[in-house]
Parts: structure tokens; C-alpha cells; sequence
């Protein structure tokens, strides 16, 4: 079927129109955001395609090069990473509408080439990771996905070019512990392919170094992902790039690094290793469990609004990290943490698309100059509120639904010191979120704004609909999304899902 060619041209199509935008840039630099939107569009489209196909027909294999797998590189595409596909192609499309005034007001206009180039490069590394089935293209596809994400947050020069290159360093070394725990595996099994390995692994479970190639995965991703305590990189890197870049790494980067260690645990180790080292799963419920508290605890001792957003991020993957960990004892934690992907990306895009509103109008960046926001943005204002009530878990919100899903899988395991560590996070989220409605709503604005004294004026800029709309839209599935997992419409697309929790390859 036509569909099952779909995958290789989500990543081909991307990595050509990269080329295609930089020889137009050339010509004409207003089309390079119009041609990302185009081809990010038609990507979107190929998308929906194959996860209707994927829930209709199953599981799509795709080799590449005429070389059968396991020999060859082989895409795979099941209902896990068609799921996260849509996603990540969703939320590129917003933030590529957003960065077109974004991105004049923030980069000079010679950077507005080579700043789509690479973004278009990053959404190709990504869309490379979602839908390969071979351990080491997903190491090359992360590698160029990275390269892309360093270049893209020094182009802000300034404190982003140390922010980048913290960057750098950390993600070179998440990199490389990837890469020796690909190497461990090779030399162990003489494959690559993860269904492959899934296979050649199980007896192979007590062997020294199949235990040191899972660790390294393990420690290697969560340095990605930004997991508590690996997080070092990720504030300065959230704080100090563009707008537009800080959105799309927060809510897509961070998650498809995420969906790369849930398709090597699940996919290649299954569930049977993680069962066969008691403590395990335990261990790794309260790495999360420290990350979830750590990071609010920091984002309240912040007064700049992204860097507050950046830890707020940290402790947000320490939920989907919990539900991995509960995973192996009820499919609600495996339930909570698929969702929490596409609930954080809803939530924290549309929080950091709010910040580069806050910043587009007035420079506003320190929370403590937000008074009296409420009546200066009222729309900008309203969809921050909409999210930061989601993010502190409302009913009947996406937060709300993914507090409630792992919630059910603490209560279900008897692990109610997680269940307790929710709750306080809740309060937590309270705090950090509430002063800051506080303050766009309930305090009046001083007749001196420090933004006025810096020599800025209150309403210098009207904010585009190209940036308003990706915002509402974001705000609204809030709520929509939450709805559409708490009345069960989820169920067709979690039952495939929920069988991954076998650890079989549907």
C-alpha cells in the first residue's frame, strides 16, 4: 500500500526541503519560513495517514536500501510512534507559524536563513528517531537533531553561546554513553535491529555486559531528556535561546528523547529484564519522584519566567519517567506516561510561546515586572492562565488527566509515598503558577513599570495573529485533550499502545 512508503518520506522530504530552503533563502529570505510551514504541513498530513493505517493494519516495516533487516536498517512504525509522530510534526507546525515574527523580532534578518535550515534539520533528526527501528540510525538521527538544537540556541549570541556550549558538552557525553551501550549490544548479539535484539537479548539478560549497554542507555537519555539530576544543561539552554527554539526543544526534544528510552525498554530490554532485577522499576519510580519535587522546588526560587518554565520542564519528565518505573506492575503507569508526552507538549509549548509573547511586546522577562498584565495582554494573559491552571492539574484539563492516570497506578501498585509525592507537587505548582496570576490579575500595575525605566514603553508592539494563534490553539487543547482522555475517546489509540507493555513489538 502507498501508506507503508510514508515513513521513509517524513524524514526524505524534510532533510530535502533543509537544502531547498537554504538555495531559496538566497533568492528571496522572506520564503524560508514558508517553506518550512509547507513541508512541515505536508509531513503532518503523511502523518495522520500512517497512524490510521498503523490502528487499521497494524505495524509498518519498511527496509531500506534493499538490504532485509535485521541485516539492513529497517523503519519501524507502530501505534507508539505513529502517536508520537503526530505530535512532534503538530507541534513543529506551530512553532514554525509562531518563529515568522518571532524570530525578526528576536535574530537579525541575515540569521533568518540559516535559522529555518536548521530547524528544518532538527525536525528531520526527529522525525528520524520516531520511526527508525535500528539502534544505531537512532544515534545518527540524535546526532543530527542535536547538532541542530546547539546551533539553534547560540544563535541568540550572548550568554545563549555558553548556554550552548554547556549544551554541547552534556549532550556529547549523553551521546557517547548512547553509543557505548549501542557498541555493548553489537558485541554481544552481532545486531542492531531492535525487534532483532528483542529476541537475542532474553537469554543474554545475566550477561555483565548487556547490564552495563542497558545502563549506559539509560544514564545516556536521561542526560537528553533532562532528568533530575542530569538537567545541568537545560536551563541556561531554555532561558537564553530564541523564543521560538526554547518552545520546540521544551515541547518536543525533551519527549522524543523520552520515547527513545521507552522504545529501548520496552522494545529491546522488555519488561522481562526490568522484572528480572528486583528494585529496578522501584528505583527508577524514585529518581523520578525526587526530579518531580526538585524541580518545582527550584522553578519557585525563580524570578525569570523562562528559567522558571525550564525547571518546571525537569520536574514535568519526572512524571513520565514515574509512570516507566510503574509500568511493570500496571498498565496505568505506562497509560500515564504516553499520555503525559502529548499533555506536557500542549502545556509547556503553550507556556513558552506565552514568554515569547511577554518578551515580543514589552522585553518582559523577570515575573516580577508581570503587574497588571491582565489588562495590558488580556488575550496573551488568558491563554497563560488556561496553561498554568492545566500545568497545576484543574480538572478537566490534560494535566489534571495525567495526575489522575498515575495517581490510579500508585493507588493500583500501593505505592502511595508516589501518590503523596503527587500531591505535593500539585501544591508546589500552586505556588509558582498562583503568584504569578497573582500578579497579572490582582495587582495593579505601579505607575513606573521597570520595563519603563529600561527605556522600553508599554505597548511598543501589537502581537501578530501568526503568534496568537498557535497560543490559542495550544490553550484550548488543553482543555480539549483533557476531555478526549478522561470520556475514553483515547481508548482506540491506548489499547495498541498498552500492549507494549508485554514488551512484544505489535
Amino acid at each position: 500500500m502507498v501508506v507503508e512508503h510514508f515513513p521513509v518520506l517524513v524524514v526524505a522530504v524534510s532533510l530535502i526541503s533543509a537544502y531547498t530552503i537554504l538555495v531559496a533563502g538566497w533568492l528571496n529570505r522572506k520564503s524560508s519560513c514558508f517553506i518550512s510551514i509547507a513541508t512541515i504541513t505536508f509531513q503532518l498530513i503523511l502523518a495522520l495517514f500512517i497512524l490510521h493505517h498503523v490502528l487499521t493494519w497494524g505495524t509498518i516495516h519498511y527496509p531500506l536500501g534493499g538490504w532485509a533487516p535485521p541485516w539492513g536498517i529497517e523503519y519501524v512504525v507502530d501505534a507508539l510512534n505513529a502517536y508520537v509522530l503526530v505530535i512532534l510534526l503538530f507541534a513543529s507546525l506551530l512553532v514554525a507559524i509562531y518563529s515568522w515574527r518571532s524570530i525578526q523580532s528576536e535574530l537579525p534578518a541575515k540569521k533568518t536563513v540559516s535559522f529555518y535550515v536548521l530547524f528544518q534539520l532538527l525536525v528531520t533528526g526527529l522525525c528520524g528517531i520516531t520511526v527508525t527501528g535500528d539502534m544505531f540510525n537512532l544515534y545518527v538521527f540524535l546526532e543530527i537533531s542535536s547538532l541542530a538544537a546547539y546551533a539553534l540556541i547560540a544563535a541568540a549570541g550572548g550568554r545563549a553561546l555558553k548556554a550552548s556550549y554547556n549544551y554541547v558538552i552534556m549532550g556529547s557525553i549523553g551521546a557517547c554513553f548512547y553509543l557505548l551501550g549501542v557498541g555493548f549490544l553489537y558485541a554481544v548479539t552481532g545486531s542492531l535491529n531492535m525487534a532483532d535484539l528483542m529476541s537475542l537479548l532474553p537469554p543474554l539478560y545475566g550477561n555483565r555486559v548487556v547490564q552495563a549497554a542497558f545502563v549506559f542507555f539509560v544514564i545516556g537519555m536521561s542526560i537528553k531528556m533532562a532528568l533530575f539530576p542530569l538537567h545541568l544543561w537545560q536551563p541556561d539552554a531554555y532561558t537564553y535561546a530564541p523564543s521560538a527554539v526554547s518552545a520546540y526543544i521544551a515541547a518536543t526534544m525533551s519527549h522524543i528523547s523520552v520515547y527513545a528510552l521507552i522504545r529501548v525498554i520496552f522494545s529491546v530490554f522488555t519488561l522481562d529484564f526490568v522484572k528480572a532485577y528486583i528494585g529496578m522499576d522501584l528505583a527508577i519510580c524514585w529518581v523520578a519522584a525526587i526530579g518531580i519535587i526538585a524541580g518545582s522546588v527550584l522553578a519557585i526560587a525563580q524570578n525569570n519566567f523562562k528559567r522558571m518554565l525550564a525547571y518546571s520542564s525537569v520536574s514535568q519528565i519526572g512524571y513520565i519517567v514515574l509512570g516507566m518505573g510503574l509500568a511493570p506492575a500496571t498498565t496505568w503507569g505506562f497509560f500515564g506516561a504516553v499520555a503525559h508526552i502529548l499533555n506536557h507538549t500542549i502545556m509547556k509549548g503553550c507556556l513558552f510561546l506565552v514568554a515569547g509573547a511577554f518578551i515580543y511586546k514589552a522585553g518582559l522577562r523577570d515575573i516580577r515586572e508581570f503587574r497588571g498584565l491582565g489588562k495590558r495582554m488580556p488575550y496573551t494573559s488568558a491563554v497563560f492562565t488556561i496553561a498554568a491552571l492545566s500545568m497545576i492539574g484543574v480538572p478537566p484539563t490534560v494535566g489534571f488527566a495525567t495526575k489522575l492516570f498515575l495517581m490510579v497506578a500508585t493507588l493500583e501498585t500501593y505505592n502511595y509515598a508516589f501518590a503523596g509525592v503527587l500531591l505535593l507537587n500539585s501544591l508546589l505548582e500552586l505556588v509558582y503558577f498562583g503568584r504569578l496570576i497573582e500578579r497579572i490579575y490582582l495587582l495593579h500595575e505601579e505607575p513606573e513599570s521597570e520595563s519603563e525605566l529600561n527605556g522600553g514603553t508599554r505597548d511598543e508592539k501589537r502581537i501578530p495573529y501568526s503568534m496568537l494563534i498557535p497560543m490559542f490553539i495550544f490553550a484550548a487543547l488543553c482543555i480539549i485533550a483533557g476531555i478526549f482522555w478522561l470520556t475514553n475517546l483515547a481508548t482506540p489509540l491506548i489499547e495498541p499502545l498498552t500492549d507494549l507493555c508485554t514488551g512484544v513489538m505489535p
